[in-house]
């Protein structure tokens, strides 16, 4: 049976919303270099402010 990888083995990113590290995740694992966000939270919570800024101008 493969070893398993510890967590902190494993790579990891900063949250571009909240700023906390999050770690790579098996359903990422196609997508990891395209993921920005720690959840689906942040991700809605940037989206939303990105476009509030938009329309201010």
């Amino acid at each position: 049976m493969p070893r398993q990888k510890r967590k902190s083995d494993l790579p990891q990113k900063i949250c571009a919303t909240c700023g906390r590290p999050f770690t790579w995740r098996r359903k990422w694992a196609k997508v990891w270099d395209e993921v920005r966000y720690c959840s689906d939270r942040c991700r809605r919570a940037r989206t939303t402010r990105d476009a509030r800024t938009d329309h201010t101008g």
